[in-house]
């Protein structure tokens, strides 16, 4: 019989173990959160006039935990209504729930002995059969398990998450010496269709893959800044996106995980390591352990290495200035190297420039790089089975664009290994076996396909799976259509084509139009259908605001005509072709990027969807037929059939307030819930997966019988629904809430989303709607206030409220 979760219970109801509990809540699995019972009542229990026995005492860790969740930013949740999915209790009462569940996540604090006990309690109450994980960021996997009986251990194995669970890709898989590898490869699959994780395999070593290699790289790097004198704050400029690391860099990350958790980190590796040149980089500077008895732990305190201070301008982050243990206004980091850097293309390229310096900057990079890839090649078979596991558990778990040996292929192995040994490096047998075989590097290209240098010189295919879609690999494998500028065309396979937009930030601009239009002419009659998608950092930020702004101020006001009406032209040449099409979202979509989603048939959404109709920041009002297709969404759940009408204006007000507000989704399902996407559209939980289940999607209405949909009408709210909506704006603005210019963008919206100078239940076409949404948009564009919003956000990237 197939193995299935369907109810998993979480035991440690901290940040992680809540974490935890609520994306299982996200994913859809009902989930029983546990902790301690409390041995004292609070201030405020006594006050209650509560006992000890009393369950909501004996619950009040883990209920507390669940609480949290609706508190925390960036949220754990999907949808706040997934709350509801946790059920708390406590480890006396309630360890009856854990013969209930499929799977059950030990999640309590880093102690050996601690853990023991809890898996000891688990045994007693589990059913045989039922998966049991630990969560442990470091903890031996086969120590925890001693003293268990062979079913349990068959069924046991580390799950060690990232924090946020939510948003961090990374599930490292730790199976012990008599884990089942059915139960191994169970987990794998699990954490990849249904947690939406990327999976990685290791081994029962100290800090599993990621930590290891990533304290490894924070702590020479602590040590590489004290050698060389650098400050916090310039360490942070040299290590975050230039190096195709995250923004959070070095000590931003510090402070964000806590210099608490990072100590008892480092220490595992150091107690547990046997090699005492790998002993003496994990011990934990002075200065830190300093930091952590003054409770300067990070961002959880409001301190650590940087600080947020009041002063005469506002709001400043300060710096820790190493040397007198005090804070000082952060300076940027200044080096040749660094601004070299900055000028590069790719990141090989900016890679490249940071190393090749002679200034203390590059200095410091090549001293950090140089060891992070040897550490990572002397280990990487102590700590996985391949390479690949390594590079995609830095990528997945601290944000890295390269892995170790993605950066080494990068930068050249042959020339830096050299430079290396002029160093006096000893250069690890791994890369020694490499060269020596005459490979230049640890991945190569085989017939467009990616292969990774396996032990014994031969080149192995890297794992392809079928959900997984990669547009780039199948443009080196000459799936490419067409492609211009902004956007290009590429085969999927099986008759379904995908529109790439390839414009920076995937802005909308003509080339994309061009390509969309030649899309729907190729797809009509070659291909069974259309995905709408990318795998860009985001899925479309909206309209090519430099181009449109530049319009305006040059007054070309037919060129800006011609635009939305070619838009629109386009638009429908998707819309109602004789193929299904299905657009495939994620990360930032919005503005136009909205509306590139509205002219699909149905919607694919990665869970990490951050939607929004966002041009009032702007001066605008969605021109593209967001505002239309708001307006008709809107009207689509007016209730219809009763004996009594139903008033429609509560539909159309709430999808004004959307527009009007600006409002961006949380997540995918945030976005039903404000009206972007519809309930029967889907979310895809991993990312990686979104392409796949798209055109899966389509080829599931091809199979069905795919007809055009038809042109919409609907019954106006006409002049009294405008009359009311306008009101409402008068009120905002008298109370202070908006200003003139908001107040003018406002009511040219509702005039839209009213029908414009129509008696109440009118029936308009679509066609009606946007032209009042065209002539409403190049009105505002020639405001000067609108054309002083567009330029503050190309150049502070931030709204003007004027």
């Amino acid at each position: 019989m197939e193995r299935k979760i369907r109810k998993a219970a979480v035991l440690g109801s901290g940040v992680m173990g809540a974490g935890i509990a609520a994306h299982l809540a996200n994913v859809g699995i009902p989930v029983y959160l546990l902790d301690i019972v409390p041995r004292e009542l609070t201030e405020e229990e006594s006050k209650k006039g509560l006992s000890l026995q009393d369950p909501a005492v004996r619950n009040r860790l883990a209920q507390a935990g669940k609480d949290r969740l609706l508190k925390e930013k960036p949220a754990p949740l999907y949808d706040k209504q997934y709350l509801q999915r946790i059920t708390v209790g406590n480890f006396e009462d309630h360890l009856s729930y854990l013969a209930e569940a499929d799977w059950i996540i030990e999640v309590v604090v880093e102690n050996l002995e601690i853990k023991q006990k809890v898996l000891a309690m688990v045994e007693a109450h589990r059913r045989p059969g039922t998966i049991v994980s630990s969560n442990t960021s470091g903890v031996s996997i086969n120590e925890m398990s001693a003293g268990r009986s062979e079913e349990f251990r068959k069924h046991f194995l580390g799950t060690h998450f990232f924090n946020p669970p939510r948003y961090l890709r990374l599930l490292e898989i730790i199976p012990g010496a008599d884990t089942d590898p059915e139960i191994t490869a169970f987990m794998m699959r699990f954490g990849e269709d249904v947690l939406g994780k990327g999976t990685v395999l290791c081994k029962d070593t100290p800090n599993f893959i990621a930590n290891r290699i990533g304290t490894y790289g924070l702590q020479v790097s602590i040590h590489e800044m004290l050698d060389l004198g650098l400050g916090v704050d310039e360490v942070d400029g040299l290590t975050g996106p230039v190096l195709g690391r995250p923004k959070s860099a070095t000590f931003r990350t510090l402070d964000v995980v806590g210099l608490d958790t990072y100590v008892h980190v480092a220490n595992n590796v150091k107690n547990k390591s046997t090699d005492e040149a790998e002993k003496a980089v994990f011990e934990v500077p002075a200065f830190i352990l300093q930091m952590v008895e003054k409770r300067w732990i990070g961002q959880k305190a409001g301190q650590g290495f940087f600080k947020q201070v009041k002063t005469a301008q506002g709001k400043e982050i300060f710096a820790l200035d190493i040397e007198t243990m005090e804070y000082r206004p952060s300076v940027k980091a200044k080096f040749a190297s660094l601004d070299a850097a900055k000028t590069s293309k790719n990141l090989p390229d900016r890679l490249k420039a940071l190393i090749s310096g002679k200034d203390k900057g590059s200095q410091f990079v090549w001293n950090v790089l140089k060891k992070v890839l040897l550490y990572s090649a002397d280990k990487a078979h102590e700590i996985a089975d391949d390479i690949v596991a390594v590079d995609q558990a830095m990528k997945w778990g601290f944000g890295w664009e390269l892995g170790p040996f993605e950066t080494w292929d990068a930068i050249g192995v042959e020339k830096s290994v050299a430079r290396m040994r002029e160093e006096g490096e000893t250069i690890p047998a791994l890369v020694e076996e490499l060269l020596s075989s005459g490979k230049p590097s640890f991945y190569q290209k085989q017939d467009g396909r990616s292969a990774v240098y396996s032990i014994g010189g031969a080149y192995k295919d890297v794992e392809s799976k079928p959900e997984t879609i990669n547009l780039a690999a199948l443009k080196e494998q000459g799936k490419l259509i067409r492609k211009n500028a902004g956007a290009a065309l590429i085969d999927l396979g099986d008759g379904v084509a995908c529109l790439e937009f390839t414009s920076p930030n995937n802005a909308l601009g003509h080339d994309v139009l061009q390509m969309a239009n030649y899309a729907a002419e190729e797809v009509q009659k070659n291909f069974l259908g259309l995905v709408i998608g990318n795998q860009g950092k985001n899925f479309c930020v909206g309209l090519n605001l430099a181009m449109a702004l530049m319009e305006a101020q040059d007054e070309n006001w037919f060129e800006l005509d011609m635009l939305v009406t070619n838009f629109h032209k386009t638009a429908r040449a998707i819309r109602y072709m004789h193929r299904p099409v299905v657009a495939a979202p994620f990360g930032m979509t919005l503005g136009g990027g909205v509306e590139v989603m509205y002219l699909a048939d149905r919607v694919q959404a990665s869970a990490e969807t951050y939607m929004g109709l966002v041009e009032v920041g702007v001066g605008l009002l969605p021109g593209g037929g967001g505002t239309k297709e708001m307006l008709f969404r809107a009207m689509e759940q007016v209730p219809e059939g009763g004996t009594v009408p139903v008033d429609p204006f509560p539909f159309v007000a709430r999808a004004f307030e959307t527009i009007v507000m600006a409002k961006v989704s949380t997540s995918g399902q945030d976005a039903i819930n404000l009206g972007y996407l519809r309930p029967t559209d889907r979310i895809s939980i991993n990312p990686d997966h979104l392409l796949y289940d798209a055109k899966q999607l389509v080829l599931a209405m091809d199979r069905e019988g795919y007809t055009p949909p038809a042109p919409r009408k609907i019954r106006v709210i006409g002049e009294t629904g405008y009359a009311t909506l306008r009101q409402n704006v008068y009120a905002m603005k008298k109370s202070g809430y908006i200003s003139d210019h908001d107040e003018l963008i406002a009511s040219k919206i509702a005039y839209v989303m009213s029908g414009g100078n129509l008696p109440a239940g009118t029936e308009v076409s679509e066609e009606y709607i946007l032209q009042l949404e065209k002539a409403a948009f190049l009105e505002l564009i020639k405001t000067p206030k609108s054309q002083q919003r567009m330029q503050h956000m190309l150049t502070k990237n931030k709204p003007l409220r004027n």
